[in-house]
């Protein structure tokens, strides 16, 4: 069974008397392990189908399977507690605790999920330990570079030890070379097992990627395996 399945996907929005197809008819399926970069321009369903797969949203017909769960049948606090469990996001705009040091801001996704004190420090220790931040866990957001706040955004998104990581232009708010430093990381965390879907609209960061799935108008317009991917060089 795959990891991720859509089937038939449709996400429509009725905006006054205009319906909106955002999604039409898509059907993908991921694999665990596998590294794949979702691309399209602006208007493509690029960003539907990232709420989708982050289960921020859920579909209009179609059926989502992930990791067996049938997502468009389940409530909001089901969906709350299957993102929590199973994805781990990275946004563009790190979206960290301003106020919290590093250790607070990985630490959140456990305190959601009920972990004990304990458990808490020791799994975002080794997470931050993970992502190269082990002498900056005591360091607050505005104490740190763009790229070690990035760092901190990626310990946070992994210290569920969800079944996917979940990439929203994570880049683009960086230089060329810490940018690649990030995507260094994410080469790394693929080859220890997870999954990755990073949503771009960048060639260039897709390119890091070993499968390449480009939307156009709200409909899969290709699907193709990487056969010449950027290997970072700190990888």
């Amino acid at each position: 069974m795959p990891l991720l399945e859509l089937k038939n996907i449709a996400r429509r929005y009725v905006m006054g008397t205009e319906t909106i197809h955002a999604l039409r008819d898509v059907s993908l399926c991921i694999e665990r392990g596998e590294y794949v970069a979702l691309m399209g321009p602006s208007g493509s369903g690029k960003s539907t189908m990232m709420n989708l797969l982050g289960c921020l949203d859920t579909p209009t017909a179609g059926d989502f399977l992930l990791n067996g769960n049938h997502v468009r049948e389940m409530d909001d606090n089901e969906l709350a507690e299957l993102r929590n469990r199973e994805i781990g996001f990275v946004f563009q705009s790190f979206h960290l605790l301003p106020r919290s040091d590093a250790l607070h801001n990985v630490e959140l996704p456990l305190i959601y999920a009920g972990a004990d004190s304990t458990q808490r420090r020791e799994q975002a220790l080794k997470v931050l330990a993970q992502v190269g931040l082990a002498e900056r866990v005591h360091h607050k957001p505005n104490e740190m570079s763009g790229g070690q706040r990035q760092r901190v955004a990626i310990a946070r998104a992994l210290v569920n030890n969800p079944s996917i990581l979940l990439a929203d232009e994570p880049t683009g708010n960086l230089d060329s070379r810490t940018g690649e430093e990030i995507m260094a990381l994410f080469e790394a965390l693929w080859k220890q097992g997870n999954t990755i879907i990073l949503v771009t609209h960048e060639e260039d960061v897709a390119r890091h990627a070993k499968r390449i799935v480009r939307l156009r108008d709200g409909l899969v317009a290709s699907d193709e395996p990487n056969l010449n991917p950027i290997i970072p060089a700190q990888a």
